[in-house]
């Protein structure tokens, strides 16, 4: 599933935000810490324990660092957790300046998960549409 945004702020400050998952819970509704395993900052094989609600459960997940182009491109992939998952970030320039993002996310729901898969898709792209709407006004008010 993938999601885009502009955001009116250059590519190097949107990467360097979302490029630190730290700051995910700032502009991700679901996500509500995240601890990191490994010390920062984000590189390849950095670790990151996510404690998320979705679907009215609370998951618990961590994340690794498996692809990094620092101003570019962020790919984490669940380590463990509920499913295998795979969230990638890139970055570009837009006109005037501004930032595309694009968000993408790659799972493979297993169990309850699996059957209630249509669900958990509509879920997460309205999820994915407001997160990136909440970080477009965080990052454009700053």
């Amino acid at each position: 599933m993938v999601t885009e945004v502009v955001i009116e702020r250059p590519v190097d400050v949107v990467a360097a935000y979302v490029g630190d998952p730290s700051n995910a819970p700032e502009w991700y509704a679901n996500i509500e810490s995240v601890d990191w395993q490994t010390e920062p900052p984000v590189e390849v094989g950095s670790r990151m324990d996510f404690v998320a609600h979705f679907l009215g459960r609370r998951l618990a997940y961590t994340y690794e660092v498996a692809e990094l182009v620092p101003g570019r491109r962020l790919v984490m992939r669940t380590a463990q957790g509920p499913f295998p998952m795979e969230t990638s970030y890139e970055w570009s320039e837009a006109d005037g300046g501004a930032t595309r993002m694009t968000l993408r996310n790659r799972g493979e729901p297993k169990g309850f998960a699996g059957v209630a898969a249509p669900l958990m898709a509509a879920s997460m792209r309205r999820a994915n549409t407001k997160d990136l709407a909440r970080l477009k006004q965080l990052l454009e008010t700053r």
